[in-house]
């Protein structure tokens, strides 16, 4: 593998003259080549690089070492700061050396196959009672954090609403469900108006919880893309057809693989829950950019 590559696909991320001495950019690229090939976290793959010798050899070190010289949000932090352009070159380089190695003729990227998938998030079921009680918690901690002194936070009574509404949802008392689901949107509303009131300046964290929770309580049954969690305020709720499982929660992702030995040449996140059609001139132009073929 051309390490050297990484070196200088990513030297306009990293400063030598500024804070402490940068962590070598193949323990953090070879980081997450093992991440993605045996299906880890960030947590459980710095674990294993621990206990490993062969993976600590794979990105670099040359003796055995016994504590990771990384925090597993440092690789997070990693990925935000190179982007998705540059983290395109791992994958161009893997099909780099499968061409270099023989195992993948040139001629085979001249002809794709291009489909979409769902990358479910990781969230629980969304149901009204459940995001509405969430929003009441996370408005109440906000307001602590920000020094503001509510007149009521509602975590308690919310809390018993949402399992009032948990157990009627299950016994199919559906009237007196949207009843508790009610009482559970004007908590969040007397909250939200509350927080607006006594806060003199809202910082921008506080500002997006409340637009929100505000968009919370206004969403009606019917409406597009509703909001289904508010860590992951991207999800939709997307449906492909799939027996087992008929609806997913997550965004759609375009993959583009050979038509021949189905090596995977290019993924792409779509915002929103676009046709399939519409995905494809784009998917095609990233295997264009990272294979350097242009598709047939």
């Amino acid at each position: 593998m051309d390490w050297s590559r990484f070196d200088a696909a990513f030297a306009e991320c990293y400063s030598s003259d500024m804070g402490a001495p940068a962590k070598s950019v193949r323990l953090m690229v070879g980081l997450h080549y093992l991440k993605y090939a045996f299906n880890e976290t960030d947590e459980s793959v710095v674990a294993r690089w621990v206990e490993n010798p062969y993976w600590q050899y794979f990105c670099g070190y040359t003796h055995m070492q016994h504590v990771c010289p990384i925090h597993p949000t440092c690789m997070t932090k990693w990925r935000h700061r190179v982007g998705d352009a540059r983290l395109a070159e791992m994958l161009a380089e893997t099909i780099d050396l499968a061409v270099r190695q023989k195992h993948l003729p040139e001629k085979d990227l001249q002809r794709v196959i291009v489909d979409t998938t769902v990358q479910e998030k990781n969230i629980t079921h969304p149901t009204d009672s459940k995001l509405l009680f969430r929003a009441i918690v996370k408005l109440a901690q906000a307001a602590r954090r920000e020094g503001i002194t509510l007149r009521q936070t509602y975590v308690r009574v919310g809390k018993f609403g949402a399992i009032r509404a948990a157990r009627y949802a299950h016994a199919k008392q559906f009237g007196r469900m949207q009843r508790e689901n009610r009482r559970l949107k004007t908590y969040v509303g007397r909250l939200i108006r509350d927080i607006r009131r006594k806060a003199a300046g809202v910082s921008d964290k506080l500002a997006k919880l409340l637009e929100l929770a505000e968009r919370l309580i206004c969403q009606q049954p019917q409406d597009k893309n509703k909001l289904y969690s508010l860590h992951e305020p991207d999800v939709r709720c997307i449906a492909k057809g799939k027996a087992h499982k008929r609806y997913e929660f997550g965004q759609k992702v375009s993959v583009a693989t050979t038509n021949r030995g189905n090596w995977i040449v290019a993924t792409m996140m779509v915002p929103g829950n676009p046709y399939d059609g519409h995905t494809l001139a784009g998917t095609l132009a990233a295997v264009e950019t990272i294979t350097g073929i242009a598709v047939a």
